[in-house]
């Protein structure tokens, strides 16, 4: 009988079921290489950067063509907010962004195509390794294409996540001055509270999105759904985790290399918590496959039988001793007469 007894962290599991719930997403995002995932996709999350700036900036010379008083604010103002030695060389950086406009724009989308689809790529594999899924790889055309659909949907999700945001910070002030509430301390409470409802609106819908719509097959909607509220809350800590370290920042090479450092680690943190998010889903008791024993195979009885030719060995070892008492008997009957 077998009397020992359950850890303390099984009777907990056994006692909450978050508990339960989050040890076994933590296992099922550990078994499936989430950290090696999410650093895959970080990579390529700073590859993308690059691309971007290129585009800005190409956006930034069309904006600036034929207006030189704007180029010279703007080079004033960078070499203002520049560290020592970095004004003219910022400046040219201006000037070559305005004069090689077209060429910049062209290879910034053509790099912004292959890293977007590149970190879509890895993003779809990673959320498709939590959920598990077995399925057939498609051809380079069509895996594309597919991810390619999948970029243009969480771009649309973002912006919409966004334009939430937006309106909840940049108008409700509005709103409230002109219904004459701005001095109430209740109105702006409440303002605040909308803001962040609002926000978290928003995250919720990008995440789901994520959860739900980018893996390779088709996932239960109910699970993305409850997993895309932790995911939205948990955002809304790293967000506002990442604005109090950029706040904290100082002095030249805090203000250089301080947002690169940041958003290296948030990036990766932010991709560690996609794939615990879709584990959590992933691991829901609805989701959770049901191991069925087959019944044993039924028991055959075949009984063996052994034939001799002649008696075993005891049995001719009693057959011969009987002959001896036989035959000392017999002897023995002959001599009497």
């Amino acid at each position: 009988m077998d009397t020992k007894k359950p850890s303390p962290i099984s009777r907990l599991r056994d006692r909450y079921e978050w508990l339960d719930h989050a040890v076994r997403a933590a296992g099922r995002y550990q078994t499936n290489h989430g950290n090696h995932y999410a650093a895959a996709v970080t990579y390529f999350s700073v590859l993308a950067l690059f691309p971007l700036l290129m585009i800005a900036f190409s956006i930034l010379g069309f904006v600036l063509f034929n207006q030189p008083e704007l180029v010279a604010r703007l080079k004033s103002e960078v070499n203002d907010a520049a560290p020592t030695g970095l004004g003219d060389p910022l400046g040219k950086i201006v000037d070559q962004a305005v004069e090689q406009r077209t060429a910049v724009g062209v290879i910034g989308l053509l790099g912004a195509a292959y890293s977007g689809l590149g970190w879509m790529n890895n993003l779809r594999e990673a959320l498709t390794a939590q959920w598990e899924q077995v399925h057939d790889k498609a051809s380079f055309l069509r895996g594309k294409l597919a991810d390619a659909l999948a970029l243009l949907g969480l771009g649309l999700a973002l912006v919409l996540s966004l334009g939430l945001t937006a309106v909840g910070t940049g108008f409700s002030g509005q709103l409230l001055e002109w219904a004459g509430f701005a001095d109430l301390w209740w109105a702006r409470a409440l303002l605040v509270g909308v803001t962040v409802l609002l926000a978290l609106f928003g995250d919720w819908l990008v995440f789901l999105w994520v959860i739900a719509r980018l893996p390779r097959e088709p996932v239960t909607l109910r699970s993305a759904a409850r997993a895309a509220v932790l995911g939205a809350i948990g955002f809304e800590i790293l967000k506002r985790a990442a604005t109090l370290y950029l706040g904290s920042l100082s002095g030249p090479a805090g203000a250089i290399f301080g947002p690169v450092i940041g958003l290296l680690v948030f990036a990766f943190l932010v991709s560690r918590f996609i794939l615990f998010v879709t584990a959590w889903a992933a691991t829901a008791r609805e989701n959770q496959r049901r191991v069925v024993t087959p019944p044993a195979a039924g028991a055959t009885i075949r009984p063996v039988v052994t034939v001799h030719d002649g008696p075993d060995g005891r049995t001719a070892a009693g057959l011969v001793g009987a002959g001896a008492v036989f035959g000392a008997g017999l002897a023995w009957l002959l001599r009497r007469r």
